[in-house]
């Protein structure tokens, strides 16, 4: 039985990634600076800001996921939130690089998360492909930091995988938690101009975009986890309407609106371009949800 090593497993996409993988037949372990009431699973400490790691964690695992990081959207960036997510990102990847280095275990691969961020926060419909350089803005110059880190990796000869992720929907928590609210309350309406792309993707996608890149040793280097079916903010508001059989409003939220309660952190919601899929499909890889009303009618109805 494989083993592969979670960081960052405690949160929304670690949760569901753990079951998958269990579910599959893969032994799995975390990181975790706290101690967690996980008994099935062997937990492992490390204190990143410490540069802390238990040596074990690394000795037994055959692959190594790394989900660690801040969350983006949690709260308004200000100077010192800024430094925690680039931190919180490139400190723990060095860490866990430092230490398999001069460990004697033959990992045979490194899947880092990144995200779709890589290629900034503007409205266009150029179609970005990994090919593309990372933007200069705030959200690009983090995914390159991160992505840097994970680089390392590679530079050991051990296959490195780069999944860079756009927004992830799931029944409960992550953006749809906060976007179904207003929707909800009847008073759904696109963000801004409404004509920013959302490019997003049903958690159980994700999941098995992760495991693919366990098993198909010819995956490496930066994939792009989106769904194939390119959405503006205003496509993805009217869907969400309309598995919830609530009304969408015409008038958008107006831009100044969204900055003033939302601050720099408003970019996400204001802008988005479109990001394309093929060359994970180009892998094999088959979307279970490839169109949005399809996804969220999964999420939203299904209550299996």
């Amino acid at each position: 039985m494989e083993t592969v090593l979670i960081s960052g497993g405690s949160g929304l996409i670690g949760s569901y990634l753990i079951n998958k993988l269990k579910l599959k037949g893969y032994n799995v372990t975390l990181l975790s600076r706290k101690l967690i009431d996980k008994t099935d699973i062997k937990i492992f400490h490390w204190d990143p800001e410490k540069d802390k790691i238990d040596p074990g964690a690394l000795t037994g695992a055959d692959y190594i996921i790394n989900l660690s990081g801040a969350g983006i959207g949690e709260s308004r960036w200000t100077k010192k939130r800024r430094r925690q997510i680039i931190d919180s990102r490139v400190r723990t990847t060095n860490l866990i690089f430092r230490n398999i280095k001069d460990n004697t275990n033959k990992l045979k691969a490194f899947i880092s998360a990144s995200a779709i961020g890589y290629y900034g926060s503007v409205i266009s419909d150029k179609i970005f492909t990994e090919t593309d350089p990372p933007s200069g803005d705030f959200l690009g110059e983090t995914c390159r930091q991160w992505e840097k880190s994970a680089d390392s990796f590679e530079e050991l000869g051990i296959r490195t995988v780069k999944v860079r992720t756009g927004i992830v929907i799931t029944r409960k928590g992550g953006a749809l938690s906060k976007m179904i609210i207003p929707v909800k309350a009847g008073i759904g309406s696109a963000a801004g101009r409404g004509n920013q792309y959302v490019p997003w993707i049903h958690i159980e996608d994700l999941c098995d975009i992760y495991v693919k890149a366990i098993e198909d040793k010819q995956l490496r280097g930066a994939y792009n986890a989106v769904a194939p079916e390119n959405t503006t903010n205003r496509e993805f508001t009217r869907a969400l309407a309309k598995v919830l059989d609530k009304p969408f409003w015409f008038p958008a939220i107006p831009e100044i609106v969204m900055k003033m309660i939302f601050g720099k952190m408003s970019s996400i919601l204001l802008y988005g371009s479109r990001v394309s899929s093929d060359k994970i499909r180009e892998t094999g890889y088959n979307f279970h949800f490839p169109v949005l009303e399809n996804a969220l009618s999964d999420l939203l109805n299904n209550k299996s």
